[in-house]
């Protein structure tokens, strides 16, 4: 019984966003155009379910690049009305377009020279009249078997608020570095972590010289912990680097011979780099692809600035 509700709720839900894919139309395009000319904030504001809705599309419209807030309408008829101002613009997420809230406010963006996009399911309603875009996210039927509850309605709403931040995101050309900056933290930030946030540096920097003998190079190895160390041309760019599996083969190859010898003889010349501002998911594809568990960070001149492990890339996988 419940798996015949599920599927009728999401085969309903599922056709409601097909009919207002069906719908759309330049109007859309006129939407964008005064969302991507404003100067100021997005201000998006709806009550009930709708102002759930608004606030889910405020925040996906800041963190990729429109500057938004959510505006409560009752409170900003309580004095939060202080937080508009020009060059603002107003969405608006109203479905039966009679929000009385928002009505109230309409003199208020009128005075401050808003420009007001409203999202509703009635376009000869009130707020629909009154806006300089109307987008219909009419449904016909909701997926409550009561036909009450705000179900299809709020996510045709949620998905061209969706629709509306993305096709921002392409008309600014965000790239993943602008959302890198924005998602400093939690599993979208370390995704977009730089190596230069995450490489071996400084002290942890594993390195040797080209004239190391390698008894020295083992120790340095063992010491650093990432089995391989840097082999350094004396200003200190990177002549080659030296790994474990190296050290195995020298072994089989040269036995007792390579305590006599130094870096540049053992070492591989010209190993795989990258640059620090690559960010760790592309490091990883690297690695992978190239089957190597260790990359060193260079800047522009070969100079040696660090080390990123494959494992630590790993560990930002699982969080």
């Amino acid at each position: 019984m419940s798996l015949d509700t599920a599927r009728r709720v999401l085969r309903i839900e599922a056709q409601a966003i097909q009919d207002v894919l069906a719908r759309l139309d330049t109007t859309f395009e006129k939407a964008v155009q005064v969302l991507f000319a404003c100067k100021g904030r997005v201000v998006v504001s709806g009550m009930g379910k709708s102002g759930l809705i608004g606030r889910k599309i405020s925040a996906t419209l800041s963190s990729t690049g429109t500057p938004s807030f959510f505006l409560h309408p009752a409170e900003a008829l309580h004095g939060d009305l202080g937080m508009l101002a020009r060059g603002d613009a107003m969405l608006a997420v109203s479905y039966g377009g009679e929000t009385e809230e928002i009505i109230r406010l309409l003199e208020a963006l009128k005075r401050l020279e808003m420009p007001l996009i409203t999202l509703t399911g009635k376009p000869q309603s009130t707020m629909a009249e009154a806006s300089d875009v109307v987008l219909d996210v009419s449904v016909k039927e909701e997926a409550c078997s009561l036909n009450l509850a705000p179900t299809a309605s709020t996510t045709v709403a949620m998905a061209v608020g969706d629709a509306l931040a993305v096709s921002l995101l392409e008309k600014r050309n965000f790239r993943p570095d602008d959302f890198a900056a924005l998602h400093p933290a939690g599993r979208l930030g370390t995704k977009l972590l730089r190596v230069e946030n995450l490489m071996h540096a400084g002290e942890a920097l594993p390195r040797v010289s080209k004239d190391t003998k390698m008894p020295d190079v083992f120790h340095e190895m063992s010491a650093k912990g990432l089995g391989m160390t840097t082999v350094l041309e004396p200003e200190g760019r990177l002549a080659g680097i030296l790994t474990d599996g190296d050290l195995r083969r020298l072994m089989e190859k040269h036995r007792g011979d390579v305590l006599e010898m130094r870096a540049a003889d053992c070492m591989t010349k010209n190993p795989q780099t990258i640059g620090p501002h690559v960010l760790a998911s592309e490091a990883l594809n690297l690695m992978e692809k190239k089957k190597i568990t260790s990359i060193v960070v260079v800047d522009e001149a070969r100079g040696v600035l660090g080390v990123v492990h494959l494992h630590d890339l790993w560990t930002l996988e699982l969080m």
